[in-house]
């Protein structure tokens, strides 16, 4: 294809094809992207990168890579490291090295690599990330243990495992550039000093001028990738190679600044490394050949085989040592660990500066990490929901939810929900109220439910129904729209706001997208607060051959239904259409008024003197 702007438009229609089928079928999206690549590169040559871009390829993707990285990096909180569980502490240190080293070995052997590029590539396959792990965990839903291990793994190895890998590679190209180990060695602490100090110096300087608010909210994502991509550009021009180092140190340092918000910069960061991130793995698949894939033989199967039956295994087994985990959640995590966009962006723009630079067998590191990357998640993808069913690790089928705001209406169905035995997770911005849900026991998520933060943090194991009991009604609308694929349509529920049941159906906020309208066709947020500071409160009622359903419903004026639970455990969410009719043996959970307690006392007292 000759046409440039054709090119382009064609590379931008099918990254957000494949995005959007990645988000529709819950897996990866860099499966899908890299099998696009190879597809309009050595299978149909519609698009060749090299002609395409000329002699703008190589910068724009050493660009993009330091976008992505610093975008990782500014994930990295060390204090979230410091409170985790020691299995994922060891996970980051023992089996990252466990794994390293494996790899390296087998990658020598294997392919005749130097011991340099087998040890870089070593470093490589540490990393997993969230964002290969959350869409796996999703469709397996393992148990609690294994989910947030897996979970914080993926976290908190993708900013350190680039780091390693960048840390890697400048040793080589330090090496590669001085006579001599000992001159290669000072060249490698030069580079490590410059990167440090100038990724510190712009890290702290980003921060410096946000806390004076010298830049207006509307320019600072500007601000923030101007520095980046100054900060790396000067890096190299300093020390060759120092760029990615400087840039990954900087994202560290405003993720560790306490007093510094970076949620607008991360929320911005996360959106452009999703496109930069489309656009770069579908190029530089697109860049290889059939002789590049079909070059590795056998030997790729075999290196897969060793990753995935001895590299991992062993990791985690010693990682677990002394731990709580039974054999059955050590297996299932031995499994799990596919590989990602670090490994993908990085590989590729080190085999390319590699290339140029003389180094014997560094054109074979593209399609063998693509390799790698595609055989992991495919493979995975497909065997762990049935192995976590075997080892009988998997959660059951989903009973929990999901409650958007953390107001005092989302913490009373909380509590009360939580007190039958049913997960909940409490999710806002509003820090008092997520201080008081936590301050009464309940699980809270401190972040917007629908932002790119909670896809790759908010731990949905066991949850299943969606309840959108925010005042706010275009938030309820957005969070339903935006879990009805998680969930599906009839788990999706919402508590309109005062003014939705005031209003026709044709100026209603989003009527189809919003799910099921909870309780009663009255039933309101501001109607539901008022009810809770006059003093009713949710109560359980437990159904008798003597006094039914429609008993409840009579004897009380006083009283709105809001869930029902099966003897079975079953629970069912009444909406202004239920037809549901609880029999006995059923718990219903109710508003109740301040004087329902005083009628059934006065009944009791009534059927004992009778």
């Amino acid at each position: 294809m000759t046409n440039a702007t054709l090119s382009f438009a064609l590379i931008a229609l099918i990254a957000f094809g494949c995005q959007w089928f990645a988000w529709r079928v819950k897996l990866p999206a860099i499966l899908f992207l890299l099998a696009a690549g190879i597809v309009l590169g050595p299978f149909t040559s519609l698009v060749s990168p090299d002609e395409l871009l000329g002699d703008l390829l190589f910068p724009l993707i050493s660009l993009a890579v330091a976008v992505i990285l610093f975008e990782g990096s500014l994930t990295l909180d060390l204090s979230e490291i410091r409170t985790q569980r020691m299995v994922v502490r060891r996970l980051l240190v023992i089996g990252a090295g466990v794994t390293w080293a494996i790899v390296a070995v087998a990658a020598h052997f294997l392919f005749g690599l130097g011991w340099e590029l087998s040890v870089l590539f070593g470093a490589l396959t540490v990393v997993t990330g969230p964002t290969v792990i959350v869409p796996m965990l999703r469709t397996v839903r393992p148990n609690a243990n294994i989910s947030n291990i897996l979970r914080w793994e993926g976290i908190l190895i993708d900013p350190i495992g680039a780091l390693l890998v960048v840390v890697v590679y400048e040793f080589i190209v330090a090496q590669s550039q001085a006579s001599g180990i000992a001159h290669g060695f000072v060249t490698f602490l030069q580079t490590i000093a410059i990167g440090t100090v100038l990724g510190l110096l712009g890290g702290w300087f980003m921060g410096w001028v946000l806390q004076r608010g010298w830049v207006p909210d509307y320019l600072k994502n500007l601000a923030t990738l101007a520095l980046v991509t100054t900060v790396f550009s000067v890096s190299d021009t300093f020390a060759h190679e120092s760029g990615l180092l400087a840039v990954t140190l900087m994202g560290m340092w405003l993720a560790n600044k306490k007093d510094v918000h970076i949620d607008d910069i991360l929320h911005f960061k996360e959106n452009l490394s999703v496109v930069l991130i489309s656009g770069l793995f579908i190029l530089l698949a697109a860049r290889l050949t059939l002789d590049d894939i079909t070059s590795l033989g056998w030997a790729a199967i075999i290196l897969l085989l060793i990753m995935q039956f001895i590299a991992r295994p062993a990791s985690v087994w010693l990682s677990s040592i002394g731990s709580t985990l039974n054999w059955r959640e050590k297996t299932l995590l031995s499994w799990i660990a596919p590989r990602g966009i670090v490994a993908a962006a990085v590989s590729a723009l080190f085999a390319i500066r590699l290339e140029e630079a003389g180094h014997e067998g560094a054109e074979i590191l593209v399609p063998l990490t693509f390799v790698v990357i595609i055989g992991t998640v495919v493979l995975q993808s497909a065997t762990s929901r049935g192995l976590a069913r075997l080892l009988k690790v998997a959660e059951p089928a989903p009973s929990g939810f999901l409650i958007v705001g953390a107001n005092p209406v989302a913490r009373a169905v909380g509590a009360a929900l939580q007190q039958q035995g049913f997960r909940v997770m409490l999710t806002g911005s509003q820090w008092e109220h997520i201080r008081e849900a936590r301050m009464a026991g309940l699980p809270t998520f401190f972040a917007n439910p629908v932002s790119s933060y909670a896809d790759h943090h908010l731990d949905l194991v066991g949850v299943g129904k969606l309840l959108a009991l925010s005042p706010d009604p275009a938030m309820n609308v957005v969070a339903g729209m935006r879990y009805r694929t998680e969930f599906g349509d009839r788990n999706i529920y919402t508590l309109l706001a005062a003014s939705q049941t005031e209003t026709a159906e044709k100026h209603q906020l989003g009527s189809k997208q919003r799910g099921h309208t909870l309780f009663t066709e009255d039933m309101s947020y501001s109607k539901f607060a008022s009810l809770l500071s006059k003093g009713w409160q949710i109560r359980e009622t437990r159904l008798t051959d003597e006094f039914g359903y429609d008993d409840l419903l009579h004897a009380h004026s006083d009283i709105i239904p809001l869930f029902a639970i099966s003897p079975k455990g079953r629970i069912e969410v009444l909406t202004e259409h239920s037809a549901l009719l609880p029999e006995q043996d059923w718990k219903v959970l109710s508003l109740t008024g301040p004087n329902t307690e005083k009628k059934k006392l006065q009944a009791k007292k009534q059927e004992h003197r009778e």
